[in-house]
C-alpha cells in the first residue's frame, strides 16, 4: 500500500506496512536542496512517516550531511560535448550501431506532448507482453492509462522518438532537475521487432545531443547495479556500452519516529533485493525467465 502526499511543493510518495518509508515521487529527477526544511515539514505534515530517505544531488558525491548514510549508485554520463562522448566515451560497436540505425531509415525527433506521441507509446508498450523474460508491466494499458502516467513533470520534460517511416518505433521521455545541469532518463523504449535497426542506440545518441545543447552536465539512467549485482547483466552492459559510469552518491535514511530509529536499526528499510546474496539472485532469475519462456510457449501453442 503507498499513498502520495505534498509537503513544501514536493510529492512525497509513501510506502505503507508497519515501517512507513518515505522518498521523492521523482527520486533521480528532483532533489532536496534545504533536507533540514523539508524534514521539519514532513514531522508536522499530519501524514505518518517513520523513515525518509533521499540521494544527493550530483556532483557532490562524498557526505555533506550527517544523517545516517549508505552508498547507492547510479548510472551516468558525465557530458562536455557530443564529440568528446562520441570519440571517448563509446566504443567503436556502439558508434556502428548508431551509424547502422542512420543507414536503416531510423530518424530521430523531439515530439511534443499531444495524442498522437501517446497513441506511439500506447503501441510501443502494447507490442509484447514479456520483456527480458518477465512480463512488461505497461502491456495492456489503454490509452486514457498510458496518456496520465506520461502527463507527468511536463514542464521538465523532452519526449524524443525514433521513426522508421511514419511509424514510431521507440521513444526516451528526458527528465530535467530544478537547476537544468542534471537530467534523466524517465523512459526509454523501442519495439521489439525493429531491434535489428539498434533504435535504443540511436535514441542515446539523441539524448546526448538534446542534453549537450541545453547545458546539461550529467544524464542519469536510473542504477548502474541493482541489489549486491555487481553489474553483470544485459541492462548494465547496455549502459556501459553506451557510455554510462557506475557513480556512488549517498543515500540517506533519516528516522522520524521511533519505530523508524528502530526500523532502520533493524534493517527493516532494506528490500529482499538487497538482502539475498547476488548469487541466489542469479539463481533466482534464470529460474524466473525459465519459468515464463514455458509459459509463453504453452499460450502460443494453443493460439
Amino acid at each position: 500500500m503507498t499513498a502520495l502526499i505534498t509537503v513544501r511543493g514536493t510529492h512525497i510518495r509513501i510506502r505503507g506496512g508497519p515501517l512507513r518509508i518515505g522518498k521523492l515521487e521523482a527520486e533521480k529527477y528532483q532533489f532536496i536542496y534545504d533536507p533540514l526544511a523539508m524534514i521539519e515539514a514532513l514531522k508536522t505534515c499530519g501524514t505518518r512517516i517513520d523513515l525518509f530517505t533521499f540521494l544527493q544531488r550530483l556532483p557532490e558525491t562524498s557526505p555533506k550531511y550527517s544523517y545516517p548514510f549508505v552508498f547507492d549508485n547510479l548510472a551516468v554520463i558525465p557530458l562536455t560535448t557530443f564529440e568528446h562522448w562520441w570519440h571517448e566515451q563509446i566504443g567503436n560497436k556502439t558508434r556502428n550501431m548508431i551509424r547502422h540505425a542512420e543507414r536503416k531509415g531510423v530518424v530521430l525527433r523531439e515530439v511534443a506532448f499531444d495524442d498522437s506521441l501517446v497513441k506511439g507509446i500506447w503501441e510501443v508498450y502494447n507490442e509484447c507482453p514479456v520483456r527480458q523474460g518477465v512480463p512488461f508491466r505497461h502491456y495492456g494499458k489503454d490509452l486514457t492509462t498510458v496518456h496520465r502516467e506520461e502527463a507527468t513533470f511536463l514542464e521538465s520534460s523532452t519526449f524524443i522518438g525514433a521513426f522508421v517511416g511514419e511509424t514510431m518505433v521507440g521513444f526516451v521521455k528526458l527528465v530535467y532537475d530544478e537547476t537544468g545541469s542534471q537530467a534523466g532518463l524517465m523512459n526509454i523504449i523501442s519495439m521489439i521487432r525493429h531491434r535489428d535497426k539498434a533504435p535504443t542506440n540511436a535514441l542515446i545518441a539523441h539524448a546526448i545531443k538534446t542534453c549537450v545543447q541545453r547545458g546539461v552536465r550529467y544524464l542519469v539512467y536510473s542504477n548502474f547495479a541493482y541489489g549486491k549485482s555487481k553489474g553483470k547483466n544485459g541492462i548494465t552492459d547496455f549502459k556501459r556500452n553506451n557510455g554510462f559510469v557506475k557513480v556512488e552518491v549517498p543515500r540517506y535514511y533519516v528516522p522520524l519516529t521511533s519505530l523508524g530509529w528502530l526500523g532502520y536499526r533493524l534493517g527493516a528499510h532494506r528490500t529482499l533485493v538487497e538482502i539475498i546474496p547476488d548469487s541466489i539472485a542469479s539463481r533466482l532469475r534464470r529460474l524466473r525467465g525459465a519459468w515464463y519462456s514455458r509459459k509463453n510457449v504453452a499460450a502460443e501453442s494453443t493460439l
